[in-house]
């Protein structure tokens, strides 16, 4: 196995079960040349075992796997996704008949950093954010197979946009086992369609079920906005719990689409909803329409820490218009998923938002990631999705 050895002292974080190496960390390498997703023996400078993981060129050089000395074989693999389908089966979102829609491995939070399975019905999507997972796809798949057995029909590999542009991997979206038209699952027994094939993510924004939960326990007799809509799934909860309308926006035309086939498989001819393709900022500006339950739920303003700034005085302007527009009464659900973006960071340009509008403002549920996205303990950069619920007089 290639060798990487650190330079005197940069071992401590792995110490304390670190997940990352960075690149200015390794002092040199042993053995033959490096390639890229190559697995890899880490040592410190006197030669003590440190860690086995992925390599890759950039800042976080290593991905580690396992900080004991193992085989990285058919075998690991299995026991890794298997340990993950056990949390999924404890936290009680698999094997149950109104669910199958969730999130079966999470990165460093599961313990296989740079891969993320996202499981829809029958189908599971899989997604590498390392060229190291990339290159043991095949490997993964068949161990996914021989842990979800039966259950399990196809395996849709969806990394053309998640790995680093400059590896040269020629990656393709396509099947690895298997294949499947049927795009519908299901969430808290409401149905949604999934592409997997063009949507974003995986193809539908799993991280946010308990909190479109929490929007239906709100919904009732209200009139919702439901700004960045993507393919509705706020939406479908808050109609479920007896909204008194509800509008949806996104400035994607195919996102609407969807949104208006998700809304004809739960609520088939039902007039309470409406949907518009348009500019987010530009809609709040110009809506005529009083809400008194608004949710934000944007794309990542900062997709980096170069980007903070502008992520956070975003995140100011279109929560102070929300303010601004909102009936007295309402309730507003505002989130971030920039990884970026701390919590203390972003409630601070929620504060600032309220203060410009001059309401009054409660906090009533500060929101995070769920339970199949968990963190690990010793990687906190893991959590990334923040979220407040807000009473506005």
């Amino acid at each position: 196995m290639k060798k990487i050895i650190l330079r005197k002292g940069k071992e401590e974080s792995l110490g304390r079960f670190h997940p990352w190496i960075f690149s200015g960390a390794i002092h040199h390498t042993e053995g033959d040349k490096l390639e890229e997703g190559d697995i890899v023996e880490v040592l410190a400078s006197d030669g003590r075992f440190l860690a086995i993981g992925h390599w890759q060129i950039g800042s976080i050089a290593v991905r580690v796997l396992t900080f004991k000395k193992q085989r990285i074989d058919q075998a690991f693999w299995q026991k890794r996704l298997a340990a993950a389908f056990d949390v999924r089966k404890t936290i009680g979102v698999a094997g149950r008949a109104d669910n199958d829609i969730y999130r079966l491995v999470h990165g460093e939070g599961d313990n296989l950093p740079g891969l993320v399975i996202d499981i829809y019905a029958a189908t599971a999507v899989m997604q590498a954010h390392s060229v190291g997972m990339h290159v043991c796809r095949n490997e993964l798949a068949q161990a996914l197979r021989e842990v979800m057995g039966e259950s399990l029909k196809a395996i849709y590999y969806k990394s053309e946009t998640t790995l680093p542009f400059k590896a040269q991997l020629g990656q393709e979206n396509g099947f690895l086992y298997g294949e499947s038209n049927d795009d519908v699952a299901r969430e808290n027994g409401l149905a949604f369609h999934i592409d997997w094939l063009k949507g974003q993510k995986t193809g539908f924004f799993v991280d946010q079920r308990d909190n479109r939960a929490l929007v239906e326990h709100y919904s009732k007799g209200r009139k919702v906005l439901n700004m960045f809509c993507y393919t509705g799934g706020f939406s479908v909860y808050a109609m479920r719990g007896g909204a008194e309308l509800v509008h949806s926006v996104d400035s994607s035309a195919k996102a609407v689409e969807l949104v208006d086939a998700n809304m004809e498989l739960n609520f088939p001819g039902d007039n309470r909803h409406e949907a518009f393709a348009e500019d987010a900022f530009k809609f709040l500006e110009e809506m005529q329409e009083k809400y008194n339950l608004i949710i934000l739920d944007p794309p990542a303003f900062a997709k980096h820490k170069d980007a903070l700034h502008n992520a956070l005085r975003g995140y100011t302007k279109l929560n102070a218009k929300a303010f601004e527009k909102i009936q007295p009464g309402g309730i507003l659900f505002t989130f971030s998923c920039s990884q970026a973006v701390n919590k203390d960071q972003f409630r601070t340009a929620v504060f600032t938002a309220a203060a410009m509008a001059k309401r009054k403002v409660r906090i009533l549920h500060q929101l995070h990631q769920p339970a199949d996205h968990p963190i690990n303990i010793y990687h906190p950069e893991g959590e990334y999705l923040k979220g407040l619920v807000l009473y506005v007089e």
